[in-house]
């Protein structure tokens, strides 16, 4: 169902919020902080920011100039299979202060386009082409995940806000797509997802009467669908069989399926609001 236009502006609020936090945190950071590593293999803080500002810049461009977009995807398709490194590679010696004002100024201008078409105008993407709304949850996902990355380089913890919602609800929407990108069929089976918000508020998906289901906290739900964290070292639940099965597959993000992160990487490590302090049992 298409989002009317009061839900939407809260979107875009939601979206220039997750990535006001994310500027703030790198407008302190002395250059050096800019290369450390993530956990994302071979990425610096540096190049997360760079794939956040980039991507903006071409979401802006499918609404502005189609025609330049498709010339600008097909031409970095062109440089080869690992094309979404090569966007970093080739904005490294991009200087901290430049990156991060590329990154502020992409969104704010990806803001303006999206608030100025409406949520239901149409772009292309990697893939089908999707609506204004879509493109600012989709970028809004990518930041918070991207986010996690920085945060975790920097040994930070990820501000807890009920702006992950969209997040949750973009794991759910892609269930299928997940199991479609392993080359596996997603089972005919509805599964009950029941989360707990960083507020405190319960969150459902899927019927209430259903056998499979998936219980924890919001945030947990987020990191496994974003894949910055590995199933095992979250407080998930899950019902053995289909829902655990999906789990084990979810992505939230357009592309090839990724290989996420290896069980133990974050274990013992807080990761933010616990299920058991929310009443879980």
């Amino acid at each position: 169902m298409a989002l009317d236009d009061e839900r939407f502006a809260s979107l875009l609020r939601d979206l220039e919020a997750e990535s006001d936090d994310l500027v703030a945190v790198a407008s302190g950071l002395p250059a050096p902080q800019w290369a450390l590593g993530t956990p994302a293999e071979s990425w610096s803080v540096h190049d997360q920011v760079v794939h956040l500002a980039y991507f903006g810049d071409l979401a802006t461009l499918g609404f502005t100039d189609p025609h330049a977009f498709r010339a600008s995807t097909e031409a970095l398709r062109a440089t080869g299979p690992d094309w979404v490194d090569q966007v970093n590679e080739q904005r490294r010696a991009l200087p901290p202060e430049a990156t991060l004002r590329w990154f502020a100024d992409s969104r704010a201008t990806l803001g303006r386009v999206l608030a100025k078409v409406g949520p239901g105008a149409r772009t292309a993407w990697f893939g089908p082409s999707m609506s204004a709304a879509s493109c600012a949850t989709a970028r809004l996902m990518e930041t918070w995940a991207h986010g996690q990355d920085i945060y975790d380089a920097l040994g930070l913890e990820h501000p807890l806000t009920d702006r992950v919602r969209h997040v949750c609800h973009l794991g759910v929407i892609t269930r299928e797509f997940a199991f479609a990108q392993r080359g596996l069929q997603a089972p005919r089976v509805a599964v009950r997802l029941e989360l707990i918000a960083p507020s405190g508020e319960p969150w459902t998906w899927g019927p209430a009467d259903a056998a499979d289901r998936v219980t924890g906290t919001a945030n947990d739900f987020a990191l496994v669908v974003t894949q910055r964290r590995h199933r095992a070292d979250t407080s998930l639940r899950a019902t053995p069989g289909t829902a655990e099965e999906w789990l084990r597959v979810a992505q939230a993000f357009a592309g090839a399926a990724g290989t996420g992160r290896s069980p133990g990487t974050f274990r013992g490590q807080h990761t933010g609001q616990s299920a058991a302090d929310e009443g879980w049992q």
